[in-house]
């Protein structure tokens, strides 16, 4: 008879682990970054997370993505859809780090383009995620009951999705000129993305049963 793997079996332990690292680069990516950036070129917040890679910070803000793409790309679930999901936002996540945002003043043609392929890959990112939050990691074994922990855990994936769907939103809004004049001294564009991705960090810490663990 062939033995089903258990909570203990060695791939499970493996893919938790992953779900675990992601959570908390994305986590702490916003928080690196920032503080980075304070300790070796002085105070002051960048506009967004992207203009990070204008900073000392490049490294950090690459790497990390290339980090997450990578995990993304090896994270398995329970139908094809988690396998697209997760090639999809590596592919997306790898476009952000490799094609950088646009420079705050003095773009060439090149950047600009290079800028707008940054700007897509990064919505779709941020969309890809939410999907993950709101119809992947709330699904339920068709064998099993989900437990009283589990429908915590749904309860925590779905505030995370919606909570990315609200900060993407509300970028769009932040970034019409009207709005921008306003608003851009408070670096909303940073602080927006930032609840985003700590949210979306939040979400695989608790797939990977960091919080709200089965008992």
């Amino acid at each position: 008879m062939t033995q089903q793997p258990g909570p203990q079996d060695p791939l499970v332990i493996s893919y938790l682990s992953m779900r675990k690292v992601v959570g908390v680069i994305a986590c702490a990516l916003p928080l690196a970054l920032a503080f980075g950036k304070i300790l070796l070129q002085g105070p002051g917040i960048e506009g967004s997370i992207s203009y990070y890679y204008y900073t000392d910070m490049r490294g950090v803000f690459v790497g990390s993505l290339c980090a997450m793409a990578v995990f993304l790309g090896s994270c398995r679930g329970y139908d094809r859809r988690d396998e697209v999901a997760g090639w999809l936002a590596c592919a997306f996540a790898i476009g952000v780090a490799m094609f950088p945002t646009r420079p705050y003043v003095g773009a060439t043609h090149e950047e600009t383009v290079i800028g707008a392929v940054h700007l897509s890959c990064a919505a779709l990112l941020f969309l890809t995620l939410a999907y993950f939050c709101l119809a992947l990691f709330t699904q339920t074994d068709p064998g099993k009951t989900p437990t009283p922990r589990k429908l915590q855990r749904n309860t925590v994936y779905r505030v995370c999705g919606t909570l990315i769907l609200v900060c993407i939103s509300l970028i769009v809004v932040v970034s019409f000129p009207a709005v921008n004049a306003r608003v851009w001294q408070l670096t909303p564009v940073f602080w927006l993305e930032s609840t985003a991705v700590i949210s979306f960090g939040f979400s695989w810490l608790t797939k990977g049963e960091t919080i709200l663990k089965d008992q």
